[in-house]
């Protein structure tokens, strides 16, 4: 698994999930765990209301990462 050192923010809007917010931003599902890691006061959310403000992890640039096109990193 990749390995992250810094977080970012992402905000939700209706519907999202953990996994559909990992693939939208690194093409990965599987890192949804980093997601839910990083904020465990949603972990019991399963699909996100709008406007939710999520920490998200930037992963270390040798992991790959930095294949994520720029308009979707986390900022």
């Amino acid at each position: 698994m990749p390995q992250y050192s810094d977080h970012g923010y992402y905000t939700t809007t209706q519907s999202d999930t953990f996994d559909l917010i990992a693939y939208d931003l690194y093409g990965d599902e599987y890192l949804a765990t980093d997601i839910v890691d990083l904020n465990p006061e949603y972990s019991g959310v399963v699909v996100f209301d709008a406007d939710v403000e999520l920490k998200v992890p930037i992963y270390d640039s040798d992991t790959g990462a930095e294949t994520v096109a720029p308009w979707r990193r986390p900022l």
